[in-house]
C-alpha cells in the first residue's frame, strides 16, 4: 500500500502541473534528481536542439548532475559561475547568457496557481526568464511549492533569501539573524522581483517538477 505522504506528492505536484500548463509553461514530473536529469538529457534537449548552453546559480541544477552532464555534452557552454574569474569577465558572460538557446534556472518558489515567483540581486537569472534566451528550463523540487503569492514572498524573504546570503558568505544582517531586515547592504541580494504569471510564447519556459525537496 502505497503510503500516504508517497500520494499528498503525487496528487499535489499533478495539480501545480496543471496550473502551470494552464498558463503555458511545459511540465514534466520527475520521481526525483536522477529522472529529472534523464527527462532533460532525453526529452528536453532533442526537441529543441540547443546550439548554446547557460544557466543561472541554482543548487537543484547542480543536485540533479546536470552540470556535470551538460558540460560534457559537446553543446557551447557559457558558464558564469567558474571560480576565480574576475568581475567585469563574469559580468561580461553573463551579458552572452541572455542570448543562448537554452538558459537553465531554479526558482524561489511556484505558487498553486501556477506562477514563478523569484527574487535577484543581478539580475541575470530573472532577465533570461523573462526575456533573450530562446528557451528557459526551470528545475524545482517540491519544496518550492507556496499555496499563494504572500506565501511565496514569505518563503523568499523569510528563508530562501537569508539561507542564500549565509551561503554565499554575504554582510547582511539576515546572515546573522536568518531573518529579513530590508536592509541597504551592499551585499543586499534582494533587488530584483519577477513574478512569471504565464510563459510567451507558450512552452517557452519549460519546468521539471522533482518529488523531493531540492535547493533553497
Amino acid at each position: 500500500m502505497k503510503h500516504y505522504l508517497e500520494s499528498y506528492w503525487e496528487i499535489k505536484l499533478r495539480n501545480v502541473q496543471e496550473a502551470l500548463e494552464a498558463n503555458n509553461f511545459e511540465v514534466f514530473l520527475a520521481g526525483g534528481p536522477d529522472e529529472a536529469r534523464e527527462i532533460v538529457m532525453q526529452k528536453i534537449l532533442p526537441t529543441i536542439n540547443p546550439a548554446s548552453i547557460s544557466w543561472g546559480g541554482s543548487r537543484t541544477f547542480r543536485q540533479t548532475g546536470l552540470y556535470d552532464e551538460l558540460k560534457n555534452s559537446g553543446i557551447e557552454i557559457i558558464d558564469t559561475y567558474v571560480k576565480g574569474m574576475a568581475r567585469d569577465e563574469v559580468m561580461e558572460l553573463r551579458r552572452r547568457a541572455l542570448l543562448v538557446d537554452l538558459y537553465v534556472t531554479g526558482t524561489n518558489a511556484i505558487t498553486e496557481d501556477g506562477f514563478l515567483v523569484n527574487l535577484d540581486m543581478i539580475g541575470n537569472r530573472v532577465g533570461a526568464i523573462t526575456f533573450g534566451p530562446k528557451f528557459v528550463l526551470v528545475l524545482a523540487g517540491r519544496n518550492k511549492i507556496v499555496p499563494d503569492f504572500d506565501a511565496a514572498v514569505s518563503r523568499i524573504k523569510g528563508y530562501a533569501a537569508p539561507a542564500n546570503a549565509m551561503r554565499l558568505g554575504k554582510k547582511t544582517p539576515c546572515t546573522k539573524t536568518s531573518s529579513c531586515h530590508d536592509c541597504k547592504s551592499e551585499d543586499r541580494i534582494c533587488n530584483v522581483w519577477t513574478i512569471t504569471e504565464k510563459s510567451f510564447p507558450k512552452g517557452r519556459i519549460k519546468v521539471v517538477l522533482i518529488n523531493e525537496d531540492l535547493g533553497l
